[in-house]
């Protein structure tokens, strides 16, 4: 079963992308900032992220940043989740950029075509 890392700190987003990774097939994981994001990264190697750019404390492309100097993660496909307008430049490498509020069809369909 494939593992997606969801790194958000909004923790309706959370249970909104568990609840649908979840229903469609995948194991998921889920962070509410930076240092957790990296935490369960190391430990789970996930085959996919989605990730915030605005987060309390650190923002998403330093998450990003930090995440491609680990040899094992710097591959891991990302797709970036933001209300941010402009925020699909901020990590350029990005598998997708999805704007907040997002549809649920057209993101399953993004994990799906990178996952399968």
């Amino acid at each position: 079963m494939k593992k997606i890392l969801i790194v958000d700190d909004d923790p309706n987003i959370i249970d909104y992308l568990t609840t649908l990774f979840e229903d469609n097939g995948y194991s998921t994981f889920s962070a509410h900032d930076v240092k957790e994001g990296l935490e369960i990264a190391k430990r789970e190697t996930p085959d996919l992220i989605t990730l915030d750019l605005e987060m309390p404390e650190e923002w998403g492309p330093r998450f990003y940043r930090k995440m491609c100097q680990e040899k094992k993660l710097k591959n891991i496909p990302v797709i970036v989740i933001s209300g941010l307008s402009g925020g699909d430049h901020a990590i350029g490498k990005a598998v997708a950029f999805v704007s907040k509020p997002f549809d649920r069809e057209y993101l399953i369909k993004i994990v799906k075509e990178t996952l399968d």
